[in-house]
């Protein structure tokens, strides 16, 4: 096997082990709306563990932690949007810090794949929520491709792994992140990337395919994932919650501007560094609240819910993850008497 494939196929074992069945940020269907293909109700049961899911919590990205704050625009950005939210301004924030599980109880070290949910409001009461994770491409190209991989994680075929990689050559990046970029032990130390393309819709009609990336102020320092395991099971919530009580923790709000070239159908292909970018503001994460009775508790971070200015592209991903999170949102609030509530929220 060629080396590229042995280490694809060490990354699958790996993330398949590590990550659950959630291997990265985004959960997905497709052909929900045809009658005989893949619906969202049999993908998000398959994001289920063994054991089956934990009632009353995501089904993926289950364990995070809530936070609000602002968004400082600085206005340079309405050079490619006419989205209210990129006027000069201060708008508020509602958001998740969140891990790639299944399991809310999962310890820190066990989980490669780090998220953020944001919301954004307007005054003129328009809405942009997005969701972003920290890998710097997809794992994998098409929606149908991800549920492959779930299947291949979960079956005792030992050749499954092997018939994946083989299928699916376009894994390697992922694979290749997963199994060697440097673990970092803070929310505050990561860059957290949107990887679907947008389309952006200026004052005069141009429009633009826009990606987007949140990059931290803090400096990161690597850490090896065993060093990260001795810090603790919960530490990336305790420390970023102690850091926020000394001071706001911010993040750089950087648009990549694709050329014509560019494709905007595909996650697992980066665009070129040296793509223009715009500094669009700052995020400012100025408080935490422990999600159990915090504000992002039964926020869906769909991203399709958009402010005019922006819409989706041709990339398949963003509408199929809304189907997905619509599921998920429905059994977890039917499954309410099964969350944790503090004796504080369960009084009447």
């Amino acid at each position: 096997m060629p080396g590229s494939q042995r280490s694809a196929l060490g990354s699958l074992m790996l993330i398949a082990a590590v990550v659950g069945f959630s291997v990265g940020a985004f959960s997905y269907t497709a052909g929900w709306l045809s009658p005989g293909r893949l619906s969202s109700k049999e993908l998000v049961s398959a994001l289920a563990p063994p054991g089956g899911p934990a009632l009353g919590h995501r089904r993926n990205h289950a364990k995070g932690v809530c936070f609000t704050g602002t968004f400082e625009s600085n206005g340079t950005a309405v050079a490619l949007s006419k989205a209210t939210v990129f006027t000069a301004g201060h708008y508020p924030v509602l958001g998740r810090f969140n891990l790639a599980t299944p399991d809310p109880n999962a310890a820190d070290p066990t989980v490669r794949v780090r998220g953020v949910g944001v919301q954004i409001s307007a005054p003129d009461n328009s809405v942009w929520r997005m969701a972003l994770i920290d890998p710097p491409v997809f794992a994998v190209s098409t929606p149908h491709g991800f549920y492959d991989l779930l299947e291949a994680s979960k079956s005792k075929d030992p050749e499954a792994m092997k018939g994946f990689v083989a299928a699916h050559p376009e894994f390697a990046a992922f694979g290749e992140w997963a199994t060697k970029a440097p673990w970092t032990a803070s929310y505050a130390e990561v860059t957290f990337n949107s990887l679907n393309a947008f389309i952006f819709t200026d004052a005069a009609g141009t429009k633009n395919a826009v990606r987007w990336s949140l990059r931290p102020e803090t400096q990161a320092v690597p850490i090896s994932g065993a060093d990260f395991a001795k810090l603790g099971p919960n530490h990336l919530e305790e420390d970023i919650t102690e850091r926020v009580a000394k001071s706001p923790q911010r993040w750089t709000l950087v648009l990549t501007v694709a050329d014509p070239s560019d494709p905007t159908a595909d996650p697992t292909r980066a665009w070129p560094p040296e793509r223009r970018t715009v500094e669009a503001g700052t995020l400012v994460v100025q408080k935490i609240e422990p999600e159990v009775d915090g504000p992002c508790r039964d926020i869906n971070f769909d991203p399709t819910i958009l402010p005019d200015g922006i819409k989706v592209a041709d990339d398949p991903f963003p509408a199929a993850r809304s189907a997905a999170y619509a599921r998920s949102y429905d059994l977890r609030t039917s499954e309410a008497n099964h969350y944790p509530r503090t004796a504080v929220s369960a009084k009447p």
